[in-house]
């Protein structure tokens, strides 16, 4: 999912310009951090842990959709309460790294706690994971705060650009990493008679107990661990300012209050803010719950899943220069409203999609029909046509994410990004409680994770309706 940004902009007197734009090791350690963060989104909470939630711990896809929408809805009532007023009091807190050190001790122990969520009931009871996985999914979203703080202090200004794309491939690139060894390591051996795989689990691993699941929770705190050793050797902290912290949150409020009140002068960049809260939350939502309708509505195993997030997590990389094309072809406006219609389109082809249904009305019977090939995953017209429909989301959900911040640059003053920024970030997590409340209660009134999944098309609709009310966003760079 996008990255928050700090709502203040960081005060760049006393950092370093870059040499011409070349990485220093404090960028590469900046960006390196990003490669052992995002394993813990891409292996937890969409494609293994989640899923493995839902499918075998509630057991029941039905009612794991309805507990794991809850606690989402928990997270981001959370979020919305505390991430804005620490994004806009970071740069008065000055130093940062000590506090981001806590923040990832307390996430690295409660994401290597899912462990213990055992199917056979010894472990840690359903509840128990799901607070644990929310704690560290919350602790996520301030690391992603203090983290982004840091950047230009990490790698100049005129290497920011650099250490920012870096940082994005590098999570990319231990995301696929991570879901690959866990396919090969554990969960192919036994399964395939291939000579490259090994013929059983390494490290004594129990399929039986789903420990080739649950061994991602292990993994993500680790990756977390490794990416964070050179980040703190390497990358400057801010310098230390002497504010006291509940001063610092004090002002940081009044900031929030003065950058609110600011947009209020730009209506299209309001109208667009607004549009955003629902349609990013929509978009985000897909994302969230995509690996839970996977397993519960088409029955994917474990394997299949990890090959999805494969996949898609490969895919999703292609997203950024699609953007970036319809961007320069038809306006930023123009872009960002063909990739929700795109997405909208993706989504409602995913309702309608069954292991024994394609798209509502093609009729598919399994046993009536060979494997469309002898590898046994994705080997049926309704999964390759469904995994077809997620590439589809893949790329267009993550060109919105770019299509959005091009749009906020031509609807506001340059002299002013840094704080339209800061209420970007805001929008971005001021109703991160809407979709999980709406695929909560769709779930529970309709008895299917379809209808949780109508309600994001709907916040997706509304987002995509208001886009039409906002001017500006063309080819031509013009500002409101």
């Amino acid at each position: 999912m996008e990255a928050m940004v700090a709502a203040q902009p960081v005060s760049h007197g006393t950092v370093d310009i870059g040499n011409k734009g070349k990485l220093n090791r404090g960028g590469v350690a900046w960006a390196f951090f990003e490669g052992g963060r995002t394993p813990f989104l891409i292996l937890i909470t969409i494609y293994i842990y989640m899923p493995y939630v839902s499918r075998t711990l509630v057991g029941d896809p039905v009612k794991g959709q309805e507990v794991i929408s809850h606690w989402q809805q928990i997270i981001g009532w959370v979020v919305m309460a505390t991430a804005p007023f620490l994004g806009a009091s970071i740069d008065r807190l000055g130093a940062r790294k000590r506090l981001l050190g806590i923040v990832i001790s307390l996430m690295f122990g409660s994401t290597a706690a899912l462990w213990w969520g055992k199917p056979d009931g010894s472990g840690l009871s359903v509840s128990t994971v799901m607070l644990f996985a929310s704690l560290a999914q919350v602790l996520f979203n301030y690391t992603e705060i203090l983290h982004n703080s840091l950047l230009v202090r990490a790698a100049g200004l005129q290497g920011a650009h650099r250490a920012s794309s870096l940082a994005l491939s590098m999570g990319n690139l231990f995301a696929v990493l991570a879901l690959g060894f866990t396919a090969w390591a554990f969960a192919l051996p036994g399964t395939v008679e291939w000579g490259w795989v090994p013929s059983v689990p390494l490290f004594g691993l129990d399929t039986a107990m789903h420990e080739h699941e649950r061994v991602v929770a292990l993994m993500s705190a680790g990756l977390l661990l490794c990416g964070s050793i050179p980040f703190f050797l390497l990358a400057p902290d801010a310098p230390s300012t002497g504010v006291r912290p509940m001063q610092a949150l004090k002002e940081g409020a009044l900031e929030l209050f003065r950058m609110v009140k600011t947009i209020s002068h730009f209506k299209n960049a309001a109208i667009f803010m607004g549009a955003r809260m629902f349609f990013v939350d929509g978009m985000n939502g897909v994302l969230i719950y995509g690996g839970l309708f996977a397993v519960g509505v088409m029955k994917w195993s474990a394997m299949e899943m990890l090959l999805f997030g494969i996949l898609l997590s490969t895919v999703a990389v292609l997203g950024g220069f699609v953007a970036r094309w319809m961007d320069a072809a038809f306006g930023p406006k123009t872009s960002l409203r063909i990739s929700i219609f795109v997405a909208m389109l993706g989504l409602g082809s995913m309702i309608g999609m069954r292991p024994d249904r394609i798209f509502f009305f093609w009729s598919y019977d399994p046993s009536t029909h060979s494997p469309l090939w002898d590898v046994p995953f994705f080997n049926t017209w309704p999964d390759l046509f469904y995994l077809l429909v997620n590439f589809s989301n893949a790329m267009f959900i993550t060109g919105q994410y770019a299509s959005s911040r091009t749009l906020l640059t031509r609807l506001t003053p340059p002299e002013q990004t840094g704080t339209f920024f800061g209420i970007y970030a805001l929008s971005g997590v001021a109703t991160a409680w809407l979709a999980p409340t709406l695929v909560n209660m769709g779930t529970r009134i309709s008895g299917t994770q379809q209808g949780g999944f109508v309600m994001l098309l709907l916040l997706l609709a509304i987002g995509f309706a208001m886009l039409f009310l906002v001017r500006g966003g063309g080819r031509a760079i013009e500002n409101a």
